[in-house]
């Protein structure tokens, strides 16, 4: 069974539209109204969609997360994700579906890059390609759109992807936590309409914000001792260095120099905070993990 998942939140305009275009190449449509205030639920409900309601708008990757939960509900062996928008052309469903159903990649994404009509907006492109970099490291150099809600994923992904990002980060937690999980992670180009279109209700800098707070917490809980850890033994050091420049010159001056003091001892206690911070990491990782495998 293949299953589209649309995350809605205030769509009445054209949710009909993306619906009846998504049952074309899909077995079931199911819409994740996130706290929508119009006819978006309603409208979807009377066109056959399958439609799970938040009482409140809780953000982009809570819709996303509850789509998750619907399809595994549904039994489903393929989800496609597809926004409510209608940026997303439906007749390009079979592009993202064919890698999975010949078992070469456990989760596809729609990449805006790998076409050469682009007619994504400067800032937007030259912003997704920043988070893209951050979102993936060297060995997934291939990945280009890192951000785009195009997706595709097979029933083996569905069983490992549990989100906890609520907003737009969930894009980047996906690619993190695939990449944890061993799937194998593919693009296929495809086009995205952005004229007449309101292509997203957030602020494209909090968006961005948003989104590299996420990968970067999602780093730090992956790595506690390296970005954490060796972090707050250079600003030690640090300190350590200001506290030895501090007894220098009251050796030879006899005065304290405050300034120099209490740098050293801010550098000190950050570190201090930091190495204990990432050690307390470490030990609720090791215990998640071991009692993962049991």
């Amino acid at each position: 069974m293949i299953v589209a998942g649309i995350p809605a939140y205030n769509e009445e305009k054209i949710i009909a539209r993306v619906v009846l275009l998504a049952q074309k190449y899909v077995d079931v449509v199911v819409v994740c109204d996130d706290g929508s205030e119009d006819l978006t639920a309603d409208i979807a409900q009377k066109l056959g969609a399958i439609v799970v309601k938040h009482e409140k708008n809780m953000g982009y990757g809570a819709a996303l997360q509850t789509l998750f939960e619907k399809a595994r509900e549904l039994n489903a062996d393929l989800l496609v994700t597809i926004d409510a928008d209608g940026q997303h052309d439906a007749d390009e469903v079979p592009k993202l579906t064919q890698p999975i159903l010949e078992n070469k990649a456990d989760i596809v994404i729609g990449s805006r890059f790998l076409q050469q009509k682009n007619n994504m907006p400067l800032y937007r492109r030259l912003g997704v390609k920043v988070l893209t970099k951050m979102a993936t490291d060297s060995k997934e150099a291939r990945i280009t759109d890192a951000q785009c809600g195009f997706r595709a994923y097979s029933k083996k992904a569905l069983g490992f992807l549990t989100l906890e990002e609520r907003g737009m980060g969930a894009s980047a937690e996906v690619l993190l936590k695939a990449r944890n999980s061993g799937l194998v992670v593919a693009e296929v180009p495809v086009e995205v309409h952005y004229k007449g279109l309101e292509t997203s209700t957030h602020n494209p800098l909090k968006h961005g914000l948003g989104v590299i707070a996420t990968i970067i917490r999602l780093v730090v809980e992956e790595r506690p001792l390296v970005y954490l850890g060796i972090p707050g033994l250079m600003l030690v050091l640090i300190g350590m260095a200001f506290g030895l420049w501090t007894l220098q010159i009251y050796a030879t001056g006899r005065w304290v120099a405050t300034n120099i003091a209490l740098t050293s001892i801010a550098f000190g206690l950050t570190g201090i905070f930091f190495i204990f911070t990432s050690i307390t990491l470490y030990a609720i990782l090791r215990l998640v993990q071991k009692t993962t495998r049991q």
